[in-house]
């Protein structure tokens, strides 16, 4: 019996393949939906090893907030949340009073769900329009995608643009980058495990020694590789070397034959 593949390990919910969100400073999110228009400041700027982007604590006059911070926003400034908030860098409002070519971050998906998109640092959506059905945002991906009036969305661009071009320079500073998320590193592709680990493992590392297309009704444990097609050619039977073809195919064979060998002797007589 072979050991578990790692999409297993991972179904079972051990700790190896948990993201350490308790070591994580805060959670970032909008605050809760109010018709109030919210004013607070800007009390310190924190590294959070669970974000890509630094974080920017909030205080508000009857709570606090933590969200992403926006390049070139610094300790001290104002921030405003909610309808009739500024066109300023920072402030939350929802994407129905945001103008058209403004930045925007951290859009929620749905009115009051905090903010599931745009979270990256460097990164910034744009909103390009505005139609009956909701706002038009152009994503980084340069796709168009259409969202709610009421959905809220930060003004700026996330801070941590020049992440990417620092160089890792060695190993280990990769490790400790990826150990700080639990992510997995290094990968290792199947082909270079052992018999015991994958099905494509075996002393041969470049070879896969079985199909790669998973069979149906594969197992767990055995189902790596390439989906299986429903169908596979045009549907036409082939028929086997030596015979077996139906008797029609047969005759049309010899027919064809026989026009051959007659233009032939056709071609022959006109050189004559």
């Amino acid at each position: 019996m072979g050991k578990n593949l790692i999409q297993q390990a991972r179904g079972k919910g051990s700790p190896r393949y948990k993201a350490p969100s308790f070591k994580w400073k805060a959670k970032v999110e909008h605050i809760p939906w109010s018709e109030e228009l919210k004013t607070g400041e800007i009390v310190e700027l924190i590294h959070c090893a669970g974000h890509s982007a630094p974080l920017m604590k909030i205080v508000y006059d009857d709570t606090e907030n933590y969200m992403l911070a926006p390049l070139g926003v610094r300790v001290g400034d104002k921030i405003m949340s909610g309808k009739g908030a500024e066109i300023a860098l920072g402030n939350t409002l929802p994407l129905g009073e945001i103008p058209e070519g403004t930045p925007i971050y951290n859009i929620e998906v749905k009115p009051g769900d905090g903010g599931k998109l745009i979270r990256a640092s460097g990164i910034s959506a744009r909103v390009i329009s505005k139609v009956p059905d909701g706002v038009i945002v152009v994503m980084p991906s340069k796709k168009r995608k259409i969202f709610n009036m009421k959905c809220r969305a930060t003004i700026g661009i996330i801070a941590g643009g020049g992440r990417e071009e620092k160089p890792l320079l060695k190993a280990g500073n990769k490790h400790h980058k990826k150990k700080a998320k639990n992510k997995i590193y290094p990968k290792v592709s199947g082909v270079s495990m052992n018999a015991v680990d994958h099905p494509f493992g075996g002393k041969h590392s470049h070879k896969k020694g079985r199909p790669t297309q998973v069979p149906h009704n594969a197992p767990p444990g055995r189902k790596v590789g390439m989906l299986r097609p429903r169908k596979t050619g045009r549907g036409v039977v082939s028929f086997k070397k030596g015979g077996g073809g139906s008797k029609k195919s047969k005759v049309s064979k010899k027919e064809e034959k026989a026009k051959r060998k007659e233009k032939r002797k056709s071609k022959m007589q006109v050189r004559v």
